[in-house]
This record gives C-alpha cells, sequence and structure tokens, in this order.
C-alpha cells in the first residue's frame, strides 16, 4: 500500500534533521565549556526528568523492564552511552558539517555488521549503496583531495565519528530483534525511558573516567543551560517522537530521505553560527551520499 506524504508528515520527518544538526553545532559551540562525555551525561539526565512523567510506570517492578535489563543495557551502552559521546568527542576537532557527513556512511555499517553478526545477506543495490555513501565520506576525510588519499590523515574527531556510526548501526540491528515485551516497545516514551535508566549508568561511569584523567572543567553560565535544555528537549526527545510517529506515517524509506537533510541543515547552521563556510568538496560528498540512499530506497 502506498502512503501520501502528507505536509504535517513531511515537517515531521524535517524536524529530527534539524535537531540533529543543531546537536551537532551546539555541541561544537559548547565544546570549551564542557567536557564532552560530561555534555552526553547531563543531556541525558536531563532527558530523564523530561520522560519521566510521561512514562514512570516503566519503572516499577512489574513493568517487564527489568527481566529484560540486558538488553536494556546492551542498547543503552550503545545508543545513549556510546554514540553521543563519542559524537560531541567528535565535535573537539572537527567541524559539525564533517560530523554530520561522516555519520551518513550508516548504510556503508549497516550492511557490514549485519552480514558479519546477523546472517544477512547483502543485495546488489545495497551494495551499491553502501560504496556510493563511503565515497562520499573518502570525501570528507580526505577533504577533497583525491591524489592525497593514501596519506592523509583525518583528525581525530573523523575517526571518532566513524566508531560512533559502527555503534549506532550495530544499535539499530540490535533495535530490529523486539525482544522486550509490547507494551514497552509500544510506548515511546516508556521504551526510550528504559534506555536512559540504563543509559545514565554508562555516561555516568564514562563521565567519571573522564574527570579523572584529564583535566575537565565546567564553566557555568547562561550558554550551556540553554544548551543543556536543547540538546536534552529537542535532539534526545522531540526529534526521538517525531521520527516514529514519521515513519508510521511514511515509511522508512521516505524517512531516510529526510534523514540526509541533516548535513545539509548542519552545513546552514554551521554557516549562520560558528562562520564555517562549506566547501565544494562538502556538496559532491552530499551528492554521493543521497544517491547511494537514492539506490537503495528505489529498491
Amino acid at each position: 500500500m502506498s502512503r501520501k506524504l502528507s505536509p504535517v508528515t513531511a515537517l515531521l520527518l524535517t524536524v529530527p534533521p534539524l535537531m540533529w544538526a543543531g546537536n551537532a553545532v551546539v555541541g561544537r559551540m559548547v565544546s570549551a565549556l564542557v567536557p564532552p562525555i560530561t555534555l552526553n551525561f547531563l543531556r541525558w539526565a536531563i532527558a530523564f526528568f523530561i520522560l519521566l512523567p510521561l512514562a514512570a510506570w516503566v519503572l516499577r517492578r512489574g513493568s517487564g523492564l527489568w527481566p529484560h535489563w540486558r538488553r536494556f543495557a546492551l542498547l543503552s551502552l550503545l545508543g545513549v552511552g556510546c554514540y553521543n559521546a563519542l559524537q560531541y568527542l567528535a565535535l573537539q576537532t572537527s567541524t559539525p558539517l564533517n560530523v554530520t557527513l561522516v555519520a551518513a556512511s550508516g548504510p556503508f555499517w549497516t550492511l557490514v555488521i549485519g552480514a558479519l553478526f546477523f546472517h544477512a545477506p547483502v543485495r546488489r543495490h545495497q551494495a551499491v549503496s553502501a560504496v556510493l555513501s563511503i565515497f562520499g565520506v573518502l570525501i570528507v576525510l580526505s577533504r577533497g583531495e583525491w591524489q592525497q588519499l593514501l596519506s592523509v590523515r583525518p583528525v581525530v574527531g573523523d575517526l571518532f565519528m566513524l566508531l560512533a556510526t559502527a555503534s549506532w548501526s550495530l544499535y539499530s540491528w540490535l533495535l530490529s530483534r523486539r525482544d522486550e515485551p509490547e507494551t514497552i516497545r509500544s510506548d515511546w516514551a516508556a521504551f526510550l525511558l528504559g534506555q536512559v535508566v540504563f543509559g545514565l549508568g554508562w555516561s555516568g561511569l564514562f563521565s567519571a573516567f573522564e574527570w579523572g584523567l584529564t583535566d575537565a572543567h565546567i564553566t557555568w553560565g547562561w550558554p550551556l543551560l540553554a544548551t543543556l535544555a536543547f540538546v536534552a528537549a529537542g535532539p534526545a526527545v522531540l526529534a526521538y517522537r517525531c521520527w516514529g510517529l514519521g515513519i508510521q506515517q511514511a515509511g522508512p524509506a521516505v524517512a531516510g530521505f529526510f534523514a540526509n537533510l541533516t548535513p545539509l541543515f548542519a552545513a546552514l547552521l554551521s554557516a549562520a553560527f560558528l562562520g564555517e563556510m562549506p566547501h565544494l568538496y562538502h556538496a559532491a560528498a552530499f551528492a554521493l551520499i543521497v544517491a547511494g540512499i537514492w539506490v537503495s530506497s528505489r529498491h
């Protein structure tokens, strides 16, 4: 059955990539104010209190969460503990546009992880899509200088973002297994809160290591407080809800095209707030990545 893309659905699917791009930009803006792993912990701590009134029942003994604690602990390690912490680490040395473009290598990592660990067959159009996407990422890593690709040394932030994207791809595969009770799965706030509860343990542990091993410090003020409010309410909660509703109404194939608006929004926001103008190689990388998603989605 075909699904019509209404203006409301299009808006729902546009909000998440805008939030994700904004997350990358503000993460770069406050990189000198708060340590990156601590930023991730504070973000999810605030998100926990936002979600609590919506789904406090999931924390009760008979909700079905606790018998499946191992699954939620693993999901939260990859999605809450690792992905955003690595992204904020990446933004210490890389730009928001680079970070969002490297994150678009997700189709490649999804195919590799699916084939290696989940026995998922790789079809021809999927391989073509992944190759196009990875070429786009290589353009970003080489800064558009193909002749120097073999000798180029990507900044450490780009490598952190590659690890983050691989972590998210593994998280996505585990998410598709649907091992948790349907009562939790069908309630978006309960499902997210169940992950955040365990994710606070992981992110708190990683933050403790950050403070013990580095010269970490926080510069409190309105810029940081506004950032924390945004990254907790916007990318962590609002984007999650809009994305789920958009996929229900338009399907995952159409949603995939909207996800690739993230680098475009990152370029616009970076130019507006950071003065970091995009280059020609960014446009070429974006075109290749979108072409890869199109090849995959049209089948």
